[in-house]
């Protein structure tokens, strides 16, 4: 069960393009006769009537699902476009009430760690040995029921201000045109997302750049990218709070500690017999202690779920305002193309795998790694505009969103269409850019040589 601390944008899923022609492609809708994508490396669809949008292959999952499942995603599909038109509308006091609500719930999940403590201690100090040894065991109980409240990163992958005082002094500008306080540290992975959140009891911001969608964005997009992240700062968005957000984390993590784990042991005779009907009943006591955190969890989820997709299009406007809103539409649009980044990445790995090794020192050198990010730039660039709108359609159609406190993604790119068109606040000039890519260029190296690895 995940949590809410952050507001990711991680990968949306999209299809891939295809490695190779088949030689059965339809060079006409085999529905309405219409031209289809010409494009061979690219799945062939119509966008007259939409043939073959979903493929059949992922069409016939859609069927194997539950009346009970489909039912579910329809309500919550009808929640979203429901919640879409009364935010494009600037209704939003149901929020409120949500929250509040959420907000009561919080107060026996804090209150019952600080129980547990007090607890403890007042056996500790008051108790006999017997009920001293039973108070050391409830303040282990309690330090693992404690609220994670995450830890500012450090080592590989966390950048200093010293180390990039470029990057930072752009995420600082960004900051400042929105009123929100300086990100306090910025930390760069593998992933194709971002994400800010607020760690540690200093409640340190943190900012998390995926380098791949670095790469894959164009200077004002990634602005955009920057709005949107620090957005999450002055947003309203109160998932990322103390109290609310180390309620649902604590949730988590009990649900994490007592649901039932996969029976490992083997054997045979009685000691066997006894040991699979003690994992039997071990788990199904696990299964009802684990209902109850996860339960609630799911009740919190529901409360703040309509708040925290109104604080997502509220950061996506503020982005727009950093960036433009050409850019933020931009933005959204890369995050339909992981799963194309994600095909650059296998290609070029396939590459350098498949090239003979040789063990003399005289031996050429390996390849350059870091022709990955060229190599994707290049390859999103050429994606056709029918296969785009074939990825939005595709969007539109399935409720996509990065995860499941965003929006959809076409449902956040309809509300910035909605907006007067809004023009860059902030700009990064052409040194400024270079400045912050040698910044990054260790990192560049170092996270193309972990995905080309595999």
């Amino acid at each position: 069960m995940p949590t809410p601390s952050a507001a990711p944008l991680p990968t949306a899923p999209a299809q891939a393009p295809s490695p190779s022609v088949s030689s059965d492609r339809p060079r006409s809708c085999p529905t309405c006769s219409g031209p289809v994508d010409p494009d061979p490396r690219f799945t062939a669809w119509c966008p007259a009537c939409e043939w073959n949008l979903v493929p059949a292959e992922e069409a016939a999952r859609e069927c194997a699902k539950s009346a009970k499942e489909l039912a579910r995603e329809r309500a919550a599909a009808e929640r979203t476009e429901r919640l879409f038109e009364e935010v494009a509308a600037g209704r939003t006091d149901t929020t409120r009430r949500d929250w509040l609500a959420a907000s009561a719930l919080a107060v026996p999940v804090h209150a019952v760690t600080v129980a547990v403590a007090a607890a403890a201690v007042w056996l500790l100090v008051t108790g006999n040995t017997p009920l001293r040894c039973l108070g050391a065991l409830l303040l282990a109980v309690a330090f693992l029921l404690r609220p994670r409240l995450g830890r500012a990163p450090s080592g590989t992958g966390a950048l200093s201000r010293t180390e990039a005082p470029a990057l930072y002094g752009l995420a600082d500008r960004v900051a400042a045109e929105l009123g929100a306080p300086p990100v306090g540290v910025i930390q760069v992975t593998e992933d194709f997302n971002a994400s800010m959140a607020v760690v540690g009891l200093r409640r340190t911001s943190m900012l998390t750049i995926g380098l791949p969608l670095w790469e894959a964005l164009d200077e004002r997009q990634r602005l955009a990218l920057l709005g949107h992240e620090l957005a999450h700062q002055v947003n309203g968005d109160n998932r990322r709070g103390l109290w609310l957000g180390s309620a649902m984390g604590a949730l988590a993590h009990w649900y994490d500690l007592s649901r039932p784990r996969e029976r490992t042991r083997a054997g045979y005779g009685v000691v066997a017999l006894l040991s699979l009907i003690g994992d039997y009943l071990g788990n199904a006591f696990l299964h009802l202690v684990s209902q109850l955190p996860y339960r609630a969890y799911l009740v919190l989820d529901r409360l703040t779920a309509r708040a925290g997709q109104q604080a997502e299009y509220r950061a996506d406007e503020l982005g727009a305002r950093v960036a433009s809103t050409e850019a933020a539409g931009g933005m959204l649009e890369t995050l339909l193309l992981g799963s194309a980044a994600g095909t650059v990445t296998m290609r070029l790995r396939a590459e350098i795998q498949s090239r003979p090794r040789s063990g003399r020192r005289d031996a050429a050198p390996g390849p350059d790694v870091t022709a990955l990010w060229p190599q994707l730039r290049e390859h999103l660039a050429a994606i056709p505009p029918l296969e785009r709108e074939r990825l939005l359609r595709r969007s539109r159609q399935d409720g996509h969103a990065v995860d499941a406190s965003h929006p959809p993604t076409h449902l956040r790119r309809a509300l910035l269409a909605r907006h007067t068109p809004l023009p860059a606040a902030v700009t990064c000039t052409a040194n400024e850019a270079t400045t912050i890519a040698t910044e990054l260029a260790p990192h560049r190296t170092r996270i193309a040589r972990t995905l080309l690895a595999g």
